[in-house]
């Protein structure tokens, strides 16, 4: 690695850590390596864990192009309860019976939500309402209606059931909102559920198998700086 490399350009596959935002990365990714030139190609949540895919110098150019490529995400939904984030970051409420439900009952349900759907987001989300984000406007108790949106979800299959928890994995195109979809899985199933983890492990040809961690990352970086 060239001490200016990173001004340059390069795209680095990121492990994002759980509980950092997409721009703590970013953040980090500026202060590590000096340069200002940095972005990532799709958001992650906080509480989501996975592949990164973050870009400096001249490679931000080509972000618009990534975050347009096919995701594949793992995780699980928590059936029995909802949550006005749709995940971990509010607290569960409604509980509502689920016991009654079979394996046949969980996996026929997955059905309606694979090909092209509509999808609405969850209101704590940074899309624009009326030049205001979302979740700005939720969190001061506004009422929030966004409109529902045309997403692909080429493939949503079950991988696991331990109830409450469901394990899935959901490959998808841009846009689309696992949170949204953990949280309509739930209501088709009438108990109610959210999202309770997930992990992105691919983008288009890049895969998690072949990110590193900001740790490995930082210590790459030190490296280079002892031998200059």
């Amino acid at each position: 690695m060239r001490e200016n490399s990173f001004e340059e350009g390069r795209v680095l596959l990121i492990d994002k850590p759980y509980e950092w935002t997409s721009f703590d990365v970013v953040r980090k990714i500026r202060y590590l390596t000096k340069t200002k030139k940095v972005g990532h190609a799709g958001t992650l949540d906080p509480l989501a864990t996975g592949l990164l895919i973050v870009c400096t110098g001249k490679f931000t150019k080509k972000i618009n192009d990534y975050m347009a490529q096919e995701k594949e995400y793992t995780g699980t939904i928590t059936l029995g309860a909802v949550t006005p984030t749709y995940d971990l970051e509010s607290e569960p409420q409604d509980l509502k019976p689920y016991t009654h439900l079979t394996s046949d009952d969980l996996e026929k349900a997955t059905l309606s939500f694979t090909g092209a759907v509509l999808q609405i987001p969850p209101i704590h989300s940074a899309i624009k309402k009326d030049g205001k984000r979302a979740y700005d406007l939720a969190r001061r108790g506004e009422d929030v209606k966004l409109e529902p949106r045309p997403v692909t979800i080429s493939e949503f299959t079950i991988t696991k059931i331990e109830m409450p928890l469901v394990y899935f994995k959901v490959v998808c195109g841009t846009g689309t909102y696992i949170r949204s979809l953990a949280n309509d899985y739930g209501a088709a199933l009438g108990c109610g559920g959210h999202l309770s983890s997930l992990c992105r492990t691919r983008i288009g040809s890049f895969l998690l198998t072949e990110a590193i961690t900001v740790e490995q990352l930082e210590a790459e970086v030190a490296l280079v700086s002892d031998r200059l």
